[in-house]
């Protein structure tokens, strides 16, 4: 194999290294001493892949790198680290303390159910509008294992776009807004029987959405597709033809908190 660069940030490398990967190139990242790693490719594809590295060198923090460190399986992943694949949890211990927050207290929560019960742990973190941290709460309340896992996806993937682009006091605001907003309209227009992040995760939707419609010099956030998918879903949840149930205001209401956040944040393109 041939050497194609190197650099000092592990977690950027890992990014390349995927997008290497995903445009059929094998490539092997190795790291000696955990600060800077070397990315090591075929003579056959130098030529192809040091073009992609020269524009990685040019803008290391793309968010297409980002994005196809999330398209690869962690079996997938070329980045080697001292002799072992970055797995999971290492990737978990790269995040952000906000990112990594939200989902230690919303796994501990869901586990919490099968020690203490449904009843009382629902009962302890539901909303209550007498009580200020109860307005927050029900964000961190999941029901069922595919709940969870959906919910926190979009938390990781969408939380990590914003956080790299504006930083993680933008995320923070996000976060704030959304689950006040979502939360308070659906206790207001339903009722306090609701709980789960996705009001927080289409407030995430809502700004990268309109925060890239108002920075168009800018790489967008997130694909137009994307955004047409999570609308429809969010149609349909008010339609009543969907095998679950969704808190819809939450999910309405929250759009229009990120929404709000975009339009009120002033960022140069």
């Amino acid at each position: 194999m041939k050497r194609l660069g190197s650099h000092n940030n592990p977690r950027a490398v890992q990014g390349v290294a995927d997008y290497l990967k995903t445009q059929h190139i094998e490539c092997r990242v190795v790291s000696e001493d955990g600060h800077v790693s070397s990315v090591w490719v075929s003579a056959e594809q130098w030529v192809q892949a040091n073009e992609i590295w020269q524009e990685f060198v040019a803008n290391p923090y793309h968010d297409k790198y980002l994005a196809a460190s999330w398209q690869l399986s962690p079996k997938d992943s070329p980045l080697i680290y001292q002799g072992t694949k970055l797995n999971l949890w290492r990737r978990f211990c790269q995040l952000s303390w906000i990112l990594k927050a939200v989902f230690i207290i919303s796994l501990g929560i869901f586990l919490s159910f099968y020690v203490y019960g449904v009843e009382l742990v629902f009962s302890t973190f539901q909303f209550d509008p007498h009580t200020p941290w109860r307005w927050v709460t029900p964000a961190f309340l999941h029901f069922g294992l595919l709940h969870l896992v959906f919910n926190l996806s979009w938390w990781v993937y969408l939380g990590s776009l914003i956080e790299r682009r504006l930083g993680n006091w933008v995320l923070s605001a996000i976060f704030i807004a959304g689950a006040l907003l979502s939360n308070w309209m659906q206790y207001l227009l339903a009722d306090a029987n609701f709980g789960g992040l996705s009001g927080v995760v289409y407030a995430l939707l809502g700004f990268c959405w309109i925060h890239s419609v108002l920075h168009p010099k800018s790489p967008p956030l997130i694909g137009t597709p994307v955004v047409g998918f999570m609308l429809v879903w969010m149609v349909l949840g008010f339609t009543d033809v969907l095998f679950i149930n969704m808190a819809n205001w939450a999910h309405l209401f929250g759009l229009l908190a990120g929404i709000g956040v975009a339009m009120l944040i002033r960022v140069r393109d």
